[in-house]
């Protein structure tokens, strides 16, 4: 197991602490972390991504998408009982998953979409205005000095003594 040491990013940073420990966290859990469902995250626009992930077998009955406070959590459970069925060969997994994506501020869940056994899921950042970047003008106050002075003089409304 691979450990890593975060204390020095609290040594020289402020205000990062809940990026520090979602690293943390994510370190910890990453040798628990199944591979089951396979997945893609895309990037679809430059505020637009999409999560596709193949779940063969299930129907839109079978899965549940909950958003809480920033994280996606994405659930399938068979309810449909083939005991009747006789198999050869099974090889279409069909067991219970949950998948969890930590979702960055502003991103919100647009919507999902079964089709072709990929479930995929439609997200949208959106920064509200008062967060986005804006230019601010810069003035400056001039002393009333000898600058000030010249400035009048070369303008004409002065007179030189």
């Amino acid at each position: 197991m691979t450990t890593f040491d975060f204390s020095p990013l609290f040594r020289s940073t402020i205000g990062y602490d809940r990026l520090v420990g979602l690293l943390e966290a994510n370190a910890r859990r990453a040798e628990t972390i199944p591979n089951y469902p396979p997945y893609d995250i895309e990037v679809t626009g430059e505020d637009a991504y999409r999560i596709s992930i193949a779940v063969a077998g299930f129907a839109a009955d079978d899965l549940n998408l909950e958003e809480r406070e920033g994280v996606l959590t994405v659930a399938g459970e068979r309810r449909d009982a083939d005991d009747q069925v006789r198999y050869l060969h099974r090889g279409i997994a069909t067991r219970a998953f949950e998948r969890r994506f930590q979702l960055a501020d502003h991103v919100r869940v647009a919507g999902a979409n079964l089709r072709n056994g990929t479930l995929d899921i439609d997200l949208v950042r959106e920064v509200p205005e008062e967060m986005k970047p804006r230019r601010i003008a810069i003035t400056s106050a001039e002393p009333a000095g000898v600058l000030s002075k010249a400035k009048k003089l070369a303008s004409g409304e002065t007179k030189a003594a």
